[in-house]
């Protein structure tokens, strides 16, 4: 189905229908959109002449003989193609606080429990780019496998520049302020409690139509994010197909003199010049598409009797692995829900999890950190580092004993980054002025409820019964 959208030539809108955003819906289509009538070409992808006069070009998200069910590629018509520009060249300021290589040089290993406060936004003038840096990761983009873990601040729009990530795709999270992302197929709006997907080699822009932002960004290398299987779930529940927006096809056709592509390509930060604008894509099809979701719009599934369920149940999106049920990195939320376990510790349990673990909190507190974990921070359990409730969280648990009845927890939203890897922390993470140094107090203050005339635990199970006899 086409669609239409607004349009830009020599600078002037065209006559256009819809809203400023508009999107298709679905996770995994084969989508189509034009902005003007019978820019796509009928019945093949690469006609001698295109309509309109564009040129075709094809964007590939895995090779050209991947299977059918996993083959990621979308045809862009376009009104000058994208190899028109300058060689490429190292930027100059060259940024110094991103990486898709993780070694001892640039990194390292360290198994304590790490919190960051929010960072602040930057008093000079900073955009997406020169706001982004890396806090930790594992892996290599050469190697086409692993991941980075990002953070933003930024206060600035990109101006006369779009940014190409060669290296992974980009998962991004806004905490603060809004997030206008133009992209070659369209462009989507970002509000925090939203994601954007950028999948590796889009060009885009970010712009700030609130002002000042701040986010998280996480990349995987040599994988693309998919739905997780629902297993016994059954066929519906937590993220819904229908709820990914796509964006429509909307173009630029005006000059811009000395236009700036900043490619990332092996953690390193390449600029090529050209005199026009690269969201020049009257139409396109295909299903290799930036993408973003309401998490909102999420289905959250809880337990229903007793014991608390693995955060897995709560997952978003997956990169997966070769290895079935084993993630590159999977996206967790912990959204507003009911908890309802009888006879239960209801906050996460105490745990050394093989996987790694990184948590950010959107907005709200999160149920197993009442102090010190704040909007905009950070926290990273690498793999089997012991984590879990802190000390106020899990005394105000037990106290409540078998009393607590059915409980909301509202105005939250938290997230988490997991994935089968030890990263490795960047240096400028370890020695920033916003690392908690006393994280570990939360946990020193956990005393010994135990006692020797502790009663027969088969009569404490018949008692609140749960005697299955």
């Amino acid at each position: 189905m086409a669609n239409q959208s607004v349009s830009k030539v020599n600078g002037q809108d065209l006559p256009r229908d819809g809203f400023d955003f508009d999107y298709q819906s679905g996770f995994g289509n084969h989508f189509s959109s034009e902005a003007l009538p019978g820019a796509l070409p009928p019945n093949q992808n690469s006609p001698l002449i295109c309509p309109y006069g564009l040129y075709a070009e094809q964007i590939s998200g895995t090779s050209f003989t991947s299977p059918r069910k996993l083959n990621l590629r979308s045809w862009l018509y376009r009104i000058k193609p994208s190899v028109t520009h300058e060689p490429f060249k190292p930027r100059v300021p060259s940024h110094g606080k991103l990486l898709s290589e993780f070694n001892q040089s640039n990194s390292c290993a360290n198994p304590t429990q790490l919190r960051w406060k929010p960072v602040d936004i930057p008093d000079s003038p900073t955009d997406f780019i020169d706001g982004l840096y890396t806090v930790c990761g594992a892996g290599s983009s050469f190697l086409r496998h692993g991941f980075a873990i990002h953070m933003y601040t930024a206060n600035k729009s990109m101006d006369n520049c779009a940014f190409c990530n060669a290296d992974g795709d980009f998962l991004i999270v806004p905490q603060q302020g809004r997030l206008c992302i133009t992209t070659e197929c369209g462009r989507l709006e970002v509000s925090p409690g939203e994601i954007a997907i950028l999948p590796q080699g889009f060009r885009f822009t970010v712009s700030l139509p609130d002002g000042p932002s701040r986010g998280y960004v996480a990349e995987v290398f040599g994988a693309h994010f998919h739905l997780p299987d629902l297993g016994p779930i059954g066929a519906n529940g937590l993220a819904a197909p229908r709820d990914f927006l796509v964006p429509t096809a909307w173009f630029e056709d005006s000059s811009h003199p000395g236009y700036t592509i900043v490619q990332k390509f092996g953690g390193e930060l390449f600029t090529a010049r050209q005199d026009f604008s690269p969201f020049n894509v009257v139409a396109w099809h295909g299903n290799y598409v930036p993408y973003k979701y309401d998490l909102s719009k999420f289905c959250p599934y809880n337990t229903v009797l007793f014991d608390h369920s693995d955060p897995s149940i709560n997952t978003v999106l997956t990169a997966p692995t070769d290895t079935p049920g084993v993630a590159l990195l999977d996206f967790v939320i912990f959204p507003p829900r009911w908890l309802v376990a009888e006879h239960t510790f209801r906050p996460p349990y105490y745990h050394r999890n093989c996987m790694t673990e990184f948590m950010g909190l959107i907005h709200g507190g999160y149920e197993a950190k009442a102090d010190g974990f704040v909007p905009g921070g950070a926290s990273l359990h690498s793999c089997m580092t012991p984590h879990g409730p802190d000390t106020k969280s899990y005394e105000a648990t037990i106290a409540f004993g078998n009393e607590a009845g059915p409980h909301k927890i509202s105005d939250t939203m938290a997230f988490m980054f997991e994935s089968c890897l030890i990263p490795r922390v960047c240096w400028w993470a370890m020695e920033s002025p916003f690392v908690d140094h006393d994280y570990y107090q939360c946990w020193i203050g956990l005393k010994s409820h135990f006692t020797a005339e502790e009663k027969d635990p088969r009569n404490i199970i018949v008692q609140n019964g749960l005697d299955q006899a």
